[in-house]
């Protein structure tokens, strides 16, 4: 049987900061010993009789299934909550619905837009609260992201991490974790695309202390010289779709193609949280590519989610 430490029970994952570096280490040691079980088809009850109550106001593929399996797969039960179908989506206050659902429910994933909304949840819940994605945070795909990155080159230390597009919520959360980590990142954004001014400084000041870097670029053939990950996200995110036609002409030429991966050089692998525009931020080519390890990072959502609700539900 999979042992877990207890330290971590009762914890909530808002967002990457809250955590240390040591505790995002533990559970990507646990997401490895986890793929591995379920790889063997090991069964990993670490979770039996337990519920997941998965909060849903912006639609998802790789998050509802991930954590939906996920908990099934550690012997517990998801329960899909439409923020449409609860009284929270008809004026019903946050803190009343954490107060009720930490009655029902053994732990929280909520997808949403504000991260005033995850922290006011958190804040009242008496069970952990699990961020799966807000405007301003995606750690959950952060872990995924890192996990991968080890995975694959061996080791997280002294990684040059170039990010490429617009400075989002992907892009926020990847540089804290990349920094805490002892990774170098660069955000290569045009003008006015760049990540928020708290969030680099919030960063740089992990890589003081780690060891790594957090610089900012605007040419992407400089962005990418040297890198051994290139990362990438969609131009127009859920709610941006009036600006798409100004954001695509922004954004033109800080795409993922054939080029660019030939200049970070053959070493170098190719992330991308998904779902991908062809064309725009990425080409279909590369995704499929020699040095694409963007279905590995898709799988990788569902073992460092476990890790995580296995760390974290009581």
């Amino acid at each position: 049987m999979v042992a877990v430490s207890e330290q971590l029970k009762g914890r909530s994952f808002t967002r990457v900061s809250d955590w240390s570096a040591d505790e995002l280490l533990e559970v990507l040691e646990l997401a490895d010993t986890l793929k591995e079980a379920q790889r063997r088809r090991e069964e990993h009850h670490l979770l039996p009789g337990r519920t997941l109550g998965m909060i849903f106001q912006k639609p998802s593929t790789r998050t509802r299934v991930s954590f939906e399996v996920g908990i099934a797969q550690l012997g517990g039960t998801g329960l899909y909550l439409a923020a449409g179908d609860l009284q929270l989506g008809r004026g019903e206050t946050i803190r009343d619905t954490a107060t009720v659902l930490s009655r029902y429910l053994d732990g929280i994933m909520i997808r949403t837009f504000a991260q005033s909304d995850v922290a006011e949840l958190a804040e009242h819940a008496e069970i952990p609260v699990i961020n799966g994605l807000t405007d301003t945070a995606h750690p959950c795909q952060a872990l995924a992201d890192v996990m991968t990155i080890r995975e694959r080159l061996g080791r997280l230390d002294g990684v040059r991490v170039a990010y490429l597009g617009d400075g989002n919520n992907v892009c926020a959360s990847l540089m804290i974790a990349a920094a805490m980590l002892g990774m170098d990142f660069v955000a290569v954004t045009p003008p006015g695309y760049e990540p928020e001014r708290e969030v680099v400084e919030r960063a740089q000041a992990f890589a003081r202390e780690s060891g790594g870097s957090v610089a900012l670029e605007q040419d992407p053939r400089a962005g990418v010289r040297g890198a051994d990950v290139l990362y990438t996200d969609v131009w127009t995110s859920m709610g941006q779709e009036e600006e798409r036609e100004r954001r695509l002409r922004d954004l033109a030429g800080y795409g993922i193609d054939d080029g660019l991966v030939a200049a970070a050089g053959d070493g170098a692998i190719v992330l991308h949280c998904l779902p991908a525009h062809y064309g725009e931020e990425i080409t279909e080519e590369v995704l499929y590519g020699p040095q694409s390890a963007v279905w590995d990072e898709a799988e990788n959502r569902l073992h460092a989610q476990k890790a995580l609700l296995a760390l974290v539900i009581r």
